[in-house]
């Protein structure tokens, strides 16, 4: 099977977008397992598939899926790196992963979790339980992330404020997605909800105050950095984008 390639694809496309569906992109070097999991779930997703890791990337970013199924081991790339590139990129790192595979083992699927996972089948999968788990998963996306239009646009940042431990810190980052309301960085200060801080862009070695904004979500928890969404509690004229 191929990624929505022949006519018969095409035609499910433009049914499934007619009927709104989301969509999932599967990626498992295993024909057999693709076909099912197509199977088991096209009655409820519109499905992009492929065999190759190295597409997967590709079709991440061209499909724009809501959720992604990932083998494990496949030629290649591992799903380890997969799932760690999808979630270092601005593109695609809001995108939830759920890993299926037919390795056992508490390490495999604590690692995965560090790597941003949302869930983790053995092989055979329950096919009741991901569908759940996807269901639910889609279903608890925050209405923040889309109640303002976002750019993929590169800044860089100088956060200052005070972690969860109340210790204070700074740090230069930069984000690749932004809005006037908010954006979404790399942090490697724990911050817990709400945790407010001071807002820098900054050029040329020249810093300038963009305003105050405060912690609303965190993503890739366990992981040795941390991705934050931030919302501003208010803004200057230096920040890049105004009003929605």
């Amino acid at each position: 099977m191929s990624p929505l390639t022949n006519k018969q694809s095409g035609s499910n496309v433009a049914v499934a977008e007619t009927l709104k569906m989301p969509k999932v992109l599967i990626v498992d070097d295993d024909e057999a397992v693709r076909g099912l999991l197509c199977m088991r779930l096209s009655d409820t997703y519109q499905i992009v598939e492929t065999g190759d890791p190295e597409q997967a990337l590709a079709l991440a970013l061209e499909h724009k899926p809501d959720a992604i199924l990932l083998d494990l081991m496949m030629p290649g790339f591992s799903g380890f790196e997969l799932c760690q590139s999808f979630h270092s990129l601005s593109y695609t790192a809001r995108i939830p992963i759920f890993v299926i595979t037919g390795e056992a083992g508490v390490k495999y699927k604590e690692h995965c979790e560090s790597l941003g996972a949302r869930g983790y089948f053995q092989k055979p999968v329950d096919f009741a339980a991901l569908k759940i788990a996807i269901s639910q998963e889609l279903k608890g996306k925050q209405p923040e992330r889309r109640a303002h239009k976002r750019l993929q646009m590169r800044i860089m940042l100088k956060l200052r404020g005070t972690d969860g431990n109340g210790k204070k810190f700074e740090e230069s980052t930069t984000t690749e997605n932004v809005s006037s309301a908010g954006f979404l960085c790399n942090c490697s200060a724990s911050l817990i909800k709400a945790s407010p801080v001071e807002v820098f862009t900054t050029s040329a070695g020249q810093e300038r105050f963009a305003g105050r904004a405060q912690a609303v979500r965190r993503e890739s928890p366990g992981s040795p950095w941390q991705r934050y969404g931030f919302q501003f509690l208010e803004t200057t004229s230096d920040w890049v984008l105004h009003g929605k």
